[in-house]
């Protein structure tokens, strides 16, 4: 993506340190922080719930609430290790805050909490689930685990926001009765972490990762490569690493994830139902691999390191047999860490290959990713070099439209919308947004969320859309506070498009809802921005 030039920044550590002391001011509810209260929108119509994302059908139990206390059990279905687990995950999410012990077991229960692999509508799907509150217990159905997890995110926005706490807190702990029918609209719901222009530790991408499943998100797309770092292990070109990892934007330390701390991501990841996929930058956004080693480079000269954030100028060398044995290696690594069927090898911006060399490049590439047993998915000038039906072209223009994707969509692949001004959370927010680029346009919460992805590329029927995915792009962005304030309330609009039926579609009730989530976000001390078009409770 194009970027301005010349952006001053502070130090990596003093944004570290800001960033650090704006979410303990959030959590003890400090006035004057990013999440101050703005002044309160006029309030529309009420709305009958406060779900995000909206589900399928909402049909409320007036006067009924259920009520956890220390008699309450959460009873998984017999037999399947992996509801306990959903379960377990549960609980922990409640005990801090409730002090309740809540112990999990196998078992069925018409009281407590259930957690059911049996009796759900056939129409939740792979994914979807029922809720239903009543006063004497909590029963979630699914088909899968994965949907009695999203069954449990939608439960958890049922009781007070204070739940969210990570300590304890004074009840009572009442959830609103509701019977809910829910799945999603789009098999592909997604988060995009840029952690090469930045280095993000384990810790900071676990945490990301929690605060999007909450949303139902299911894919993680971590780019891991760029000119300014190089951020995953790879055994058998180490040096990608020790030399390419050693620094990012600014000049900061950068850093890199060793294949163990990814495969523990990954792991963590795949708890929470989300599938990783990981992004090796090819043949453009190649500088930290050609610092690396000068036998990537035409003429064998090895550039610097770089540290800025301008793109398009570097690319690996198109007729050399090594730049195809590197790709092969570092695929085969990638592939063996990464349980999920996709690997994205980018292919945006190569600005100094040639289109011939471009395509001549990716005919060698793509048969590489099918060798080592993975689907590739690549940002949409990928299409030019006419993949497979199978690949999956991610979308991130500024135009509606797109006679290549069209095209591509007639040859049988099935399209990620990503559009810059509508999902990309790195675009400021207005023109006082600190954080962020503007390329792209200013992009409020109004904007990321009213948009049809089955409408909106011009004649590119709804069928080839495979989902949606808000990436976040990290420049300007050096810790956790400030990716929060990025995303959120960013990132929930996206996700609401990516799961619920277009016919919940409706700014005024969607603002209405979000604006509930703000005291959630508050006892999670997300740092979120405090979006004046959003009439915060």
């Amino acid at each position: 993506m194009s970027v301005p030039q010349g952006v001053e920044r502070p130090s990596r550590a003093g944004r570290r340190a800001l960033g650090s002391a704006l979410a303990a001011l959030l959590v003890l509810g400090a006035s004057g922080t990013a999440a101050a209260e703005p002044v309160t929108a006029a309030r529309e119509k009420p709305v009958s719930h406060t779900i995000v994302p909206a589900p399928v059908k909402v049909t409320p139990r007036p006067g009924v609430t259920y009520a956890l206390s220390g008699d309450t059990r959460i009873h998984t279905q017999p037999g399947s290790d992996e509801a306990e687990r959903v379960g377990e995950y549960l609980a922990g999410v409640l005990r801090p805050s409730t002090g309740l012990r809540l112990p999990v077991a196998p078992g069925a229960s018409g009281r407590g909490i259930s957690l059911l692999l049996t009796g759900a509508d056939p129409r939740v799907g792979r994914e979807g689930y029922q809720l239903d509150v009543t006063k004497r217990g909590v029963v979630i159905r699914a088909l899968t685990a994965a949907g009695l997890f999203a069954g449990v995110q939608t439960f958890r926005q049922l009781l007070p926001a204070k739940v969210e706490s990570r300590t304890k807190q004074r009840g009572p702990w009442h959830a609103t009765g509701v019977s809910v029918l829910d799945y999603p609209r789009y098999e592909h719901r997604g988060a995009m972490l840029d952690v090469a222009r930045h280095f993000f530790s384990v810790d900071e991408v676990k945490r990301y990762i929690d605060q999007v499943a909450r949303y139902k998100v299911n894919r993680l797309h971590l780019h891991l490569t760029d000119d300014q770092g190089w951020r995953l292990e790879i055994k058998s070109w180490p040096n990608l690493t020790a030399h390419g990892g050693s620094t990012e934007v600014g000049g900061g330390p950068g850093g890199y994830y060793t294949q163990d701390q990814y495969r523990d991501l990954v792991a963590y990841a795949a708890s929470r139902h989300i599938t990783v996929i990981p992004e090796i930058d090819l043949p453009g956004h190649t500088n930290a691999a050609l610092s690396s080693y000068p036998e990537l480079n035409c003429d064998g000269v090895a550039p610097p390191l770089y540290t800025g954030i301008e793109v398009g100028f570097s690319s690996l060398c198109i007729d050399k047999d090594i730049t195809y044995e590197f790709v092969d290696d570092v695929l085969r690594e990638v592939a063996a860490l990464t349980p999920g069927d996709h690997i994205h090898i980018g292919g945006d911006e190569a600005l100094k290959t040639t289109d011939p060399d471009y395509i001549k490049f990716m005919d060698k590439v793509l048969p590489l990713v099918g060798k080592h047993g993975k689907i590739a998915s690549g940002w949409h000038e990928f299409v030019k070099a006419t993949p497979d039906a199978s690949a999956i072209p991610q979308f991130w223009g500024t135009k509606t439209v797109a006679e290549d994707m069209v095209a591509a969509a007639g040859r049988g692949n099935r399209i990620v919308l990503s559009p810059a001004t509508k999902a990309y959370l790195d675009m400021k927010y207005d023109e006082n947004t600190e954080l962020g680029l503007k390329w792209a346009g200013y992009t409020d919460v109004e904007d990321a969320y009213d948009w049809n992805p089955g409408a909106f590329i011009q004649d590119l029927p709804e069928s080839a859309v495979r989902g949606v995915e808000a990436p976040l792009w990290t420049e300007t962005l050096t810790n956790s506070a400030e990716l929060e304030f990025m995303a959120f309330p960013r990132l929930p609009a996206i996700a609401e498009l990516g799961w619920s039926p277009w016919t919940t579609h409706d700014w005024a009730k969607f603002r209405e809802r979000l604006a509930a989530h703000g005291p959630r976000w508050k006892a999670q001390g997300v740092n979120f921005h405090p979006s004046p078009q959003v009439p915060w409770k």
